[in-house]
């Protein structure tokens, strides 16, 4: 990036679109749109490890929505559950956003399923934000 005001613009911005994102992921859960929901929560975490690659890189960071791939640029001493829930919520946007994997993430995606997954999100999102 050019200069520290450019950084600080963009690591800013993935934190405030986190933010926002979390706010719709958990409006989504209550009206029981819980596909669209676990999709949002690989967003919400999505951005936020890419504040965290911008912040250990002072880059932009690359073009991707694997979790796994993010987690290791951002230099964050993550344990291997989390590394496991990167995995399984990366699966979250692929399984929603394509027609061939919709009808079987539909079906997965009960308010229970569901529940637990926005809670190891919020548990993520909390740990990721505490370390920024």
């Amino acid at each position: 990036m050019d200069d520290k005001t450019n950084i600080e613009k963009t690591y800013n911005h993935w934190i405030k679109t986190s933010d926002k994102d979390f706010i719709t992921m958990m409006n989504l859960f209550h009206s029981k749109d819980y596909h669209w929901a676990l999709f949002i929560g690989h967003i919400v975490i999505e951005r936020l490890l890419k504040a965290c690659v911008v912040k250990e890189t002072l880059d932009h960071p690359p073009f991707t929505h694997d979790l796994s791939k993010l987690a290791s640029l951002t230099g964050m001493p993550f344990t291997e559950e989390h590394l496991d829930w990167f995995d399984t919520i990366s699966a979250f946007n692929l399984n929603a956003r394509y027609d061939s994997y919709k009808e079987a993430f539909y079906k997965k995606c009960t308010h229970d399923f569901t529940k637990e997954w926005i809670e190891k999100i919020t548990v993520l999102q909390s740990w990721i934000k505490a370390k920024l």
